[in-house]
C-alpha cells in the first residue's frame, strides 16, 4: 500500500481524504495557500507545504507548485479531491509523468467524458440512454441548421456549453425567436468561463428529476455500481441537498440503469470511482454527464451501503482488485445529506469570516464532515462549502426527522449560513412527501420571498 500521500485540495474534503489514509495507516501531504495555513487539516496532516497565496489560481490550480509539493516530501501518489484540479486531464497526466500515482481514472477516461458531446457519444454506443439532443457540435455559421436542428429535437430546448460544469453555460429556449440570441450568448459565456466555446442543443424537460448512479472500477476490468442518489433538490442548479436511495423509483430500474453505467464503465477503460448523472422523467432516464472524481454526496452512499469510498479509491489506484462483487452490495437504509454553506440562506450572498462559535449536533445515525472550528477563518476566495450533515435512518421518514434534530441543534456565530434554510425544507410538506424535481427549491424559494423575507421555521 501507499506510504504517503498528497492531498491536492482544501477545506472539508482534504480532511475527509485524510482521515481515511490515517485508518489505513498511510502517511498525509497537505498543501494549503497562505488563506488556509491554520486550517484544521493542515494542522492534522504529518507535513504540509504552503504552495501560494490565496488566490486558486496560483496555488489549488497550480500544477507545478503541487508537484514540486509531492517530490519534496517523497509522496507516492495525489489525491486530487472534487473541484479544483480534480477533472483536469492534464493534471492526471502530468502526474503520472512525474512518477506519481494518481488517485482517479485516467487521463484519457477525463477527457473522454469531460466533454459533454463525445460523453453522450460514447454512452449511446454503450446501450446508455441519452437525452434527444443535437448529435454534436451546434454549427457557427448556419442559423438555417441550428433552427432546423431545434425543431427535431421540439422545444423547449437548453444549450449547453460543452467544456461546462457547475451549473453554469446553460439557457433554455422556449421560442424559436430567441433560440439565435441564446446560441450566441452560451458560446460567448462558455469561451469566457471555460476557454471553449462549443456548444450543443439538447430537449429541455419541465419537471425532471436530477439522478445519478455511483460506480467504482479496477484496472481488471471488475465494476459495480453503489446504488443510485437523489440530487434533485438544487437552487440555480446548484446542488444543496442529497438522498439516498432516490425515493418512489423502482429498484428494479436502478438495476437495470446501474447494470448499464457498468457495462460502459468496462467498455471505455474506466478506472475509479465516478458517477452517471441522469434526469429521470416519467419513469426514463436521461444520460446528461459523468462526474470523473469522488462527488460531495458521496457521503450518503457510504451510509447506505457500507462501503467507503474514498478508500476504495486508494486501493484502486494501488493496483489492487475491487473486493466486492455486484452480489454482495446491498442497499439498507435512507441517508440525506444537507450542504452547509456559509451564505446567507435566502439570498445566498457568501459570508466569509472568522467563525467565534461552532456547536456541531450528534446522536444516532448522525454523520458530520467539516473543517471548520471555533476560532477558525472562512476565507473569501474559495467555494462556501463549510461542512455536511448527513442523517440515516431505517426509512425516509427516520432519515428526515433526525436531520430536524440535528439541524436544530447546530449553532455558528461570527458567519451567516445556511442552516435556516434547511430546517425550512425539512419542514415542507412537498419535500417530505418525495419525488420532488430540479425545478422545487427555485419554486419554494419565490413563494417564501413573496410571503415574508425568511420564512417562518416553525
Amino acid at each position: 500500500m501507499f506510504g504517503k500521500i498528497l492531498i491536492a485540495n482544501r477545506g472539508e474534503v482534504a480532511l475527509r481524504i485524510q482521515r481515511a489514509c490515517r485508518e489505513m495507516g498511510i502517511r498525509t501531504v497537505a498543501v494549503h495557500s497562505t488563506a488556509d495555513e491554520e486550517a484544521k487539516y493542515v494542522k492534522l496532516a504529518d507535513e504540509s507545504v504552503c504552495i501560494g497565496p490565496a488566490n486558486p489560481h496560483l496555488s489549488y490550480l497550480n500544477i507545478p507548485a503541487i508537484i514540486s509539493a509531492a517530490e519534496v516530501t517523497d509522496a507516492e501518489a495525489i489525491h486530487p479531491g472534487y473541484g479544483f484540479l480534480s477533472e483536469n486531464a492534464d493534471f492526471a497526466e502530468r502526474v503520472e509523468r512525474s512518477g506519481f500515482a494518481f488517485i482517479g481514472p485516467h487521463a484519457e477516461s477525463i477527457r473522454l467524458m469531460g466533454d459533454k458531446i463525445s460523453a453522450k457519444k460514447t454512452m449511446a454506443e454503450a446501450g446508455v440512454p441519452c437525452v434527444p439532443d443535437s448529435g454534436g457540435a451546434l454549427p457557427e455559421d448556419d442559423s438555417d441548421a441550428v433552427i432546423a436542428i431545434a425543431r427535431k429535437v421540439g422545444y423547449p430546448v437548453i444549450i449547453k456549453a460543452s467544456g461546462g460544469g457547475g451549473g453554469r453555460g446553460m439557457r433554455v429556449v422556449r421560442t424559436e425567436a430567441g433560440l439565435m440570441n441564446a446560441v450566441s450568448l452560451t458560446r460567448q459565456e462558455a469561451l469566457a468561463a471555460f476557454g471553449n466555446g462549443t456548444v450543443y442543443l439538447e430537449k429541455f424537460f419541465e419537471n425532471p428529476r436530477h439522478i445519478e448512479i455511483q460506480v467504482l472500477s479496477d484496472n481488471f476490468k471488475n465494476a459495480v455500481f453503489l446504488g443510485a442518489r437523489d440530487c434533485s433538490t438544487q437552487r440555480r442548479h446548484q446542488k444543496i441537498i442529497e438522498e439516498a436511495p432516490p425515493a418512489g423509483i423502482s429498484p428494479k430500474l436502478i438495476e437495470r440503469l446501474g447494470e448499464k453505467c457498468v457495462d460502459a464503465c468496462k467498455r471505455i477503460g474506466y478506472v475509479g470511482a465516478g458517477t452517471f448523472e441522469f434526469l429521470f422523467e416519467g419513469d426514463k432516464f436521461y444520460f446528461i454527464e459523468m462526474n470523473t472524481r469522488l462527488q460531495v454526496e458521496h457521503t450518503i452512499t457510504e451510509m447506505t451501503t457500507g462501503i467507503d469510498i474514498v478508500k476504495e479509491q486508494i486501493r484502486i489506484a494501488y493496483g489492487e482488485r475491487l473486493r466486492f462483487k455486484q452480489r454482495n452490495i446491498a442497499i439498507r437504509g435512507h441517508a440525506i445529506e444537507c450542504r452547509i454553506n456559509a451564505e446567507h440562506p435566502f439570498n445566498f450572498i457568501p459570508s466569509p469570516g472568522k467563525v467565534t462559535e461552532w456547536h456541531l449536533p450528534g446522536g444516532p445515525g448522525i454523520r458530520i464532515d467539516s473543517h471548520i472550528y471555533a476560532g477558525c477563518t472562512v476565507p473569501s476566495h474559495y467555494d462556501s462549502l463549510i461542512g455536511k450533515i448527513v442523517a440515516y435512518g431505517e426509512d425516509r421518514e427516520e432519515a428526515i426527522a433526525r436531520m430536524r434534530v440535528a439541524l436544530s441543534e447546530f449553532a455558528a456565530e461570527g458567519i451567516r449560513t445556511n442552516v435556516k434554510l434547511h430546517r425550512q425544507i425539512m419542514l415542507d410538506e412537498q419535500f417530505c412527501r418525495g419525488g420532488t424535481t430540479i425545478h422545487y427549491l427555485d419554486e419554494r424559494l419565490e413563494a417564501w420571498k413573496k410571503s415574508l423575507a425568511e420564512p417562518r421555521l416553525g
